[in-house]
């Protein structure tokens, strides 16, 4: 989907440039454009049960044209990966070029928002939210 992976990042510091530790975690971002980070492993029925209504699926697993295949709620999510909080709703209706188009401008929002408010103090311990 074209957004921001996970990768060791490189920065300038006094003109040398150095390595910066990378966390993986797991992202999902609802339909409101918020984003839930997950840095330990948590299943999806561990996500839902504050979501009630709603599903989640992997990015990686959506198709056009094609139903959208939820995880199961003992499903782990992966570290790295990145996964949508959908309503039921969506559940019996095939995933539309429209739709996936709108799924991947609000995933590279979401994300490139992530990137660059996201402070360079997170890979020194501080944990930063998103919105």
């Amino acid at each position: 989907m074209g957004i921001c992976a996970s990768s060791p990042s490189m920065t300038k510091r006094n003109g040398s440039i150095m390595n910066l530790p990378v966390t993986k975690v797991a992202m999902v971002i609802q339909m409101t454009g918020k984003l839930q980070e997950f840095r330990q492993p948590i299943t999806a029925g561990e996500i839902l049960v504050q979501n009630p209504g709603f599903f989640i699926c992997s990015s990686e697993a959506m198709n056009v044209n094609s139903l959208v295949p939820q995880l199961v709620k003992d499903e782990i999510l992966q570290l790295g990966q990145l996964y949508f909080l959908m309503p039921v709703s969506k559940l019996q209706t095939p995933l539309s070029l429209q739709d996936m188009c709108a799924l991947a401008v609000k995933a590279s929002t979401t994300l490139n928002d992530y990137c660059i408010r996201r402070p360079l103090a997170e890979y020194y311990g501080f944990r930063w939210v998103g919105s």
